[in-house]
């Protein structure tokens, strides 16, 4: 988790506990994995899914600017939005999300929403592209270098796959997906 303050209800589901007990279904170190984003022009997607927390050095820079940990798209210069998709360790009801924004200061999205989707088995990459998705963490303002916990909006919903929409643009540090694990049957 970041060490950054957190905005929103604080971590709190709607049932008053924390999800930030949790743990996250979406980090690599369980098993989680990213399987498509739409733009990652500056900074790579994987990097969402870190277990560790975010880091910065002031001084990184790369061949395409400022080398941020972090999921970073290029700037969009017409309507629409990016997406990453991830891939659950494993099946999970998802109680809350942190779309944590850590070292992101002016470039970070102004708005991110999750979304879930349930595919038992193996599906293909094509299939979890054109999978029927439920909101779970709708349209939600981000403020920058920070954590951004929002509760479920459904919180009884077996999920295995997150889709993170920003809206329209930017960079996101970590995105850590609480959930409460169910063996895939």
């Amino acid at each position: 988790m970041s060490e950054h303050p957190a905005t929103g209800p604080g971590g709190l589901d709607g049932t008053g506990a924390d999800f930030r007990v949790l743990p996250d279904v979406a980090s690599r170190a369980l098993g989680g994995a990213v399987l498509y984003a739409s733009n990652d022009f500056y900074a790579d997607a994987h990097s969402l899914i870190d277990p560790r927390p975010a880091g910065h050095d002031p001084a990184a820079f790369g061949a395409r600017g400022k080398v941020y940990d972090g999921w970073e798209t290029r700037r969009r210069r017409e309507p629409g939005e990016d997406f990453v998709i991830i891939r659950l360790a494993a099946p999970a009801i998802v109680r809350g999300v942190n779309i944590d924004t850590a070292h992101f200061r002016g470039n970070y999205p102004q708005f991110g929403s999750v979304d879930g989707a349930t595919l038992l088995g193996y599906p293909t990459a094509a299939e979890v592209r054109a999978a029927a998705r439920t909101p779970l963490a709708d349209k939600t303002d981000l403020g920058g270098d920070r954590s951004n916990l929002v509760p479920a909006a459904v919180p009884d919903r077996l999920v295995t796959h997150v889709r993170l929409t920003i809206h329209p643009d930017g960079g996101v540090a970590r995105l850590r997906v609480f959930g409460e694990e169910v063996p895939d049957p």
